[in-house]
């Protein structure tokens, strides 16, 4: 047995292990470390759609049971709990998430090196000469070159060997091309919870121009108060499709009627990045939302997702931010012991935390590598599946509102001078848009 061949038989042992121990603790962590997280933090059943074992159908899954195994259903009590109780609570609804796509889509989905969730048996690959793709074909890997419009990258997506595991094949492809920047089709989530309910008809007003506001989530539904232009467009299996949390988020931006959303009645460019699809709110498909929003010259584009930091995407956000598209993303709700959130994170987005009707800071508001501003996360309602509107929660609703009023506005300075200011850390230059509640 060669070197190669010995560490192989190493990485197979050391996953082997990982996850005849990983899965256990994942799943006794959520039990003993935070006792009654799951009352707590996950909603029960509804009826049809978690029975029999089965997370309802495909296009179910994301973002609509995200929405509901990530949610917080007893909000009241949370800024009653210590920090390191809260902090488990958190921790254990994440775990949860994750291991009920494990699961039901473990087919589609796996944990990268990171232990993070990714679509299985894919590797997103920039950098590589031709020399190391002739050599990674030589080892068996299937190798694409794709092209994202509005991307200026060469992309090339490599299929993993049957039988080769997406940790060790990362791994394996770092050594065979250490100059190019390998990652994971790593999954992001909704960053806040909305009422799902039947089946809606999906907004569709058009084609809308440039300097349209932009919005990365699920697909939107039509509603009286979103009456302005929007154009959507999907880029996964079976989207555009209606979402709740989607259409929220959209409201709270161009809104106009009986939800008003921070800028009322601006047009809207909607990029469903979830669809029908499992492995849906893959980085690849906000990759390839991205450069659509460039290439149709949307003004700003709002992102109420989170997730890993990714090399792709970290790429592709420098590159539509250099093509002048401003970009706002929400912190996450994994509470503040949380990892930083990614896409919020980079440099290059404006990261946004959300407030409760009192001006607190939501306590399971995640954290990011800066923060810019909060607006309001809780207190507040946003259009629903039904025509009507309905309470949100999460800092997913207070992303919409900073980027309605940096539309509004124009700059970041312009947003400077409009933040109310707040008294303590993490509310980044201040509050905006604080009576954007739909309340009344």
């Amino acid at each position: 047995m060669d070197d190669f061949d010995a560490e192989k038989a190493g990485d197979d042992r050391r996953e082997e292990t990982e996850m005849r121990w990983t899965r256990p603790l994942l799943i006794a962590g959520l039990w003993l470390a935070a006792p009654g997280a799951q009352a707590q933090l996950l909603p029960a059943p509804a009826a049809g759609t978690l029975g029999g074992g089965a997370l309802g159908g495909v296009g179910q899954i994301v973002p609509d049971t995200l929405d509901r195994l990530g949610s917080i259903v007893d909000q009241s009590g949370l800024d009653r709990l210590s920090p390191a109780r809260l902090a488990d609570r958190l921790a254990a609804a994440r775990a949860a998430r994750i291991d009920a796509l494990l699961r039901q889509h473990g087919d589609q989905i796996e944990l990268d090196d990171r232990r993070e969730p990714a679509r299985r048996g894919i590797i997103l690959l920039t950098g590589a000469d031709a020399a190391a793709i002739d050599k990674l074909r030589a080892a068996g890997y299937g190798v694409e070159r794709i092209e994202a419009e509005g991307i200026d990258m060469p992309i090339t997506r490599l299929t993993v060997p049957d039988g080769q595991s997406l940790a060790r094949a990362l791994r394996n492809v770092r050594k065979i091309a250490p100059q190019a920047q390998a990652s994971a089709d790593n999954l992001y989530f909704p960053s806040g919870a909305a009422t799902e309910g039947r089946s809606a008809a999906l907004a569709s007003h058009g084609s809308v121009g440039r300097g349209a506001a932009g919005l990365i989530d699920g697909g939107v539904a039509a509603h009286p108060a979103l009456a302005s232009a929007i154009e959507q467009r999907g880029f996964v299996a079976g989207a555009p499709r209606a979402s709740a949390h989607g259409t929220a988020v959209a409201s709270l931006i161009g809104g106009s009627g009986s939800v008003k959303g921070a800028v009322p009645g601006t047009p809207l460019l909607v990029a469903d990045v979830y669809g029908d699809d499992p492995a849906g709110g893959s980085s690849f498909a906000i990759v390839r939302a991205l450069g659509w929003m460039a290439a149709r010259g949307a003004k700003v584009v709002t992102i109420s997702l989170v997730g890993p930091d990714n090399p792709l995407l970290a790429g592709a956000i420098r590159l539509v931010r250099d093509k002048g598209v401003m970009l706002v993303a929400a912190v996450g709700n994994d509470g503040p012991a949380a990892p930083p959130a990614y896409p919020a994170s980079y440099p290059q987005v404006i990261a946004v935390t959300g407030v409760d009707g009192r001006g607190r800071l939501l306590p399971e508001a995640g954290r990011a590598a800066h923060i810019d501003f909060a607006a309001p996360g809780a207190d507040m309602k946003a259009a629903d599946m039904a025509g009507g509107r309905d309470k949100v929660r999460g800092t997913s609703f207070a992303a919409p509102l900073v980027a309605g009023r940096l539309m509004a506005g124009g700059s970041v300075e312009a947003l400077r001078r409009e933040a109310k200011p707040a008294r303590g850390k993490g509310y980044g230059a201040g509050i905006l848009c604080d009576t954007c509640r739909n309340m009344d």
